[in-house]
């Protein structure tokens, strides 16, 4: 089967770089609009994937509607896939009375819905033939959403995870001693933004769980710093001079390679999490919490330990189950690697999402 598809994003993340280049290398022509300044873009471009410039500045950008325009009428393409809103709501507009089909990609859990006149721009519009999920979670989530006896069809939502490979990850463990951490410590990692939702105030009272004096440091890893609340609770917080808040990290994967456990304590709203991911590609056995999609990700005392949401005492004894287990916490550590190479891998991801093309166009 012959056909072209055009994908639309912004600055694409390794998975979906790879995507395009796996799709590419599948025997899918594929198209790529995105931003110049993505970190990924030179390994677009290297990889003979065509590749057109376009940085979206909102929702309704009347200069990327008019680019997007002029790209459908050089090319016919058959599908559209649309990888964030502003993508969507832009390629909805400059498709106009094109034959595609239209594809958007959804990575977290709410904020659709069919009051919200913003969700009809995007995931809702009427021409949009499926949403990708990146998790069972947020396809669950679409499939709840419900007003005056509209509701999502179950054809329309599909999951495909976001895939990864062992071999992109070659950093070696990063030197903890930078953040005056000794080399016999346990250390525990996090990576995150500043949201309620990521639930870091229950890994920090977590500590407050632990026993006094134990060589236990943690590394949280984030735009944390200008937090005044979340300094104050780590002021109060026993192990206050073993938690270390280096701020944004370009070297997360690094970092997380070189700790004991992951901690993702998210409390709602989790679509997949990519730096837990990491961690497990590096055999760092995570602890999360069963919010959204992580316990997809996770399979409890196999590949890590799966705790109840908004209980920093269970994250205290998942810790201490670790500390006093290293050979339990070596083979969940061997078992999450494994565990991305088998279930998560970049391969299965181009396969499904070409299956889905050529679904939709026998459609």
């Amino acid at each position: 089967m012959n056909y072209k598809v055009l994908c639309i994003t912004d600055c694409s993340d390794l998975p979906e770089t790879e995507l395009f280049i796996g799709l590419k290398n599948a025997g899918v022509d594929t198209n790529v609009i995105c931003n110049p300044n993505g970190k990924n873009y030179q390994r677009i471009k290297q990889s003979d994937v065509p590749v057109h410039d376009l940085v979206l500045k909102s929702r309704f950008d009347l200069a990327g509607i008019r680019s997007i325009n002029d790209q459908l009428k050089k090319t016919r393409y058959d599908i559209l896939y649309c990888f964030n809103n502003r993508a969507t709501s832009n390629a909805l507009i400059a498709s106009r009375g094109f034959d595609l089909k239209i594809i958007t990609y959804r990575g977290v859990i709410g904020n659709v819905g069919f009051l919200s006149p913003a969700s009809w721009t995007t995931h809702l519009s009427p021409r949009v033939k499926r949403v990708v999920c990146v998790s069972n979670a947020v396809r669950d989530y679409f499939l709840s959403i419900k007003c005056l006896g509209m509701r999502v069809s179950p054809e329309r939502v599909v999951t495909i995870y976001k895939g990864h490979e062992l071999s992109w990850y070659q950093s070696k463990p990063a030197d903890l001693s930078e953040f005056n951490i000794p080399p016999d410590a346990f250390v525990i990692g996090f990576a995150g933004r500043n949201r309620p939702r990521k639930g870091i105030d229950f890994l920090i009272n977590a500590a407050n769980w632990l026993p006094k004096g134990l060589p236990i440091h943690f590394i949280l890893m984030g735009k944390l710093t200008d937090d005044k609340k979340l300094r104050r609770i780590i002021d109060q917080n026993p192990y206050r001079d073993n938690i270390h808040l280096p701020g944004f990290r370009s070297d997360v994967p690094a970092i997380a390679s070189a700790c004991d456990t992951f901690v993702q304590p998210s409390i709602d709203r989790e679509g997949f999490a990519r730096a837990v991911i990491e961690s497990m590609v590096y055999a760092t056995p995570p602890i999360v919490t069963d919010a959204g999609g992580l316990k997809e990700l996770v399979v409890h005392d196999k590949s890590g330990i799966i705790v109840p949401q908004k209980d920093d005492k269970a994250i205290a004894e998942a810790i201490l189950e670790l500390y006093y287990n290293p050979d339990k916490k070596k083979t969940l550590g061997q078992n999450a690697r494994q565990r991305i190479q088998n279930h998560f891998n970049s391969r299965t991801t181009v396969k499904k999402t070409k299956q889905l093309f050529e679904q939709l166009l026998k459609e």
